[in-house]
């Protein structure tokens, strides 16, 4: 308890000498909160009619990335505790707390995770590694490999999303290391493309400051991103971002932001690479920091939201008021305009903060699970149609 209440003197401190020297906007939940009850659920969160939310799991300090396994299991990303761990889909006793199981331990900050073949792919800061993991008896064996080793470790951005494509290629996303500034490591700000051995690697797109979220669209393999813009330029500017991200393209950090705007500090003399940067696809609002981005696949959920992505609003920091702290459905259909609207709404009312989106996962029995580093929680979503005609 002493230590908290020096932390937060010492955040406060902080957060204050830079309001008033610089007159940023500083808006941030300092502590954690504990897992939100069932009654505060029911009557604070918005869904969709037909979705439900309850707690799949509690007492994960800091969860990041889900996994679902082909069995129904969780396996997910605890980056404080530099844990990788398992959540049984049937807890031993149904009755008691389900408990995250230690998969992998001793990892540098594990963030991403995931399945090729029979193989588990975790993302650290630095590296790339696998191992085998059998999802019938709930267990990795073999040699832990790293398979790539020279990614730019920690900075601002040290999160790193691994996916892997429709055509088997391994993405992974490395963000910038500052907020704003000309990168020495060209690694940074990018999504980079390897075979699933790390062999092979390349550099697929570049400006993109801290892409978190990507995914490719199922009925046209569009790959799709969301970027977290910079900070520190009021609380409408600049927009966060969903990108289109084609190979060999650059999106503008960090000479320019939204359309192609220049960057106060490095764009005035940049013209020349403003002009070659691809403008975003979509533009979210500034500040509300989206960080994952799925497109449903399951046929159980409704025809309309299938052609959606659901993003996640990680929420605001530097705002004079706080803003994102949801899901939203965007519909990135050409024929269609952008339209945006909430999906899960409540995580943030009048100020108050009880939960911060951060990853979203769809099982193959059409359930959804979202991580909330906030309350150290993970959540399990369900459908259930309307019956009546």
């Amino acid at each position: 308890m002493f230590a908290n209440k020096v932390l937060i003197f010492c955040i406060t401190g902080a957060l204050l000498w830079l309001t008033i020297t610089f007159g940023f906007n500083i808006n941030i939940p300092l502590l954690p909160k504990e897992t939100p009850n069932a009654n505060t659920l029911k009557t604070t969160l918005s869904l969709p009619k037909g979705f439900s939310i309850t707690v799949f799991a509690a007492n994960l300090p800091g969860v990041r990335t889900i996994l679902p396994t082909p069995t129904g299991d969780l396996i997910v990303t605890l980056p404080k505790k530099g844990q990788v761990a398992l959540l049984k889909k049937t807890p031993a006793n149904p009755k008691a707390t389900r408990q995250a199981l230690p998969l992998l331990s001793g990892l540098n900050l594990p963030s991403g995770l995931a399945f090729y073949k029979n193989w588990l792919y975790i993302a650290e800061s630095h590296a790339i590694g696998r191992i085998h993991y059998d999802p019938i008896k709930q267990q990795i064996f073999g040699d832990y490999q790293t398979i790539i080793s020279n990614l730019p470790n920690g900075g601002n951005h040290w999160t790193r999303t691994i996916k892997f494509s429709p055509d088997g290629q391994l993405f992974i996303a490395v963000g910038s290391r500052c907020n704003v500034c000309e990168e020495p490591n060209h690694f940074r700000a990018t999504l980079l493309k390897y075979r699933p051995d790390g062999s092979h690697g390349e550099i697929y797109a570049t400006g993109l400051r801290n892409t978190v979220g990507f995914a490719w669209e199922p009925s046209t393999r569009r790959l799709f991103g969301v970027d977290n813009g910079r900070d520190f330029l009021g609380d409408n500017t600049p927009p966060d971002e969903i990108n289109w991200i084609q190979k060999g393209h650059f999106y503008g950090w960090p000479y320019s932001y939204g359309n192609n705007q220049p960057d106060p500090q490095y764009g005035s003399d940049k013209s020349h690479e403003i002009t070659r940067a691809t403008p975003p696809y979509h533009l979210l609002s500034a500040h509300s920091a989206p960080l994952a981005l799925l497109f449903l696949k399951h046929p159980r959920f409704p025809a309309h939201l299938r052609k959606k992505a659901l993003i996640t609003l990680h929420g605001s920091w530097n705002r004079s008021t706080k803003i994102g702290y949801k899901i939203i459905a965007v519909d990135l259909n050409d024929s269609i305009p952008n339209r945006q609207h909430d999906f899960i709404t409540g995580f943030e009312t009048q100020d108050n903060v009880i939960g911060r989106p951060v990853d979203i996962a769809e099982d193959r029995q059409g359930n959804l699970f979202l991580s909330d580093d906030f309350s150290g929680t993970v959540y399990k979503i369900t459908y259930q149609p309307d019956q009546n005609p």
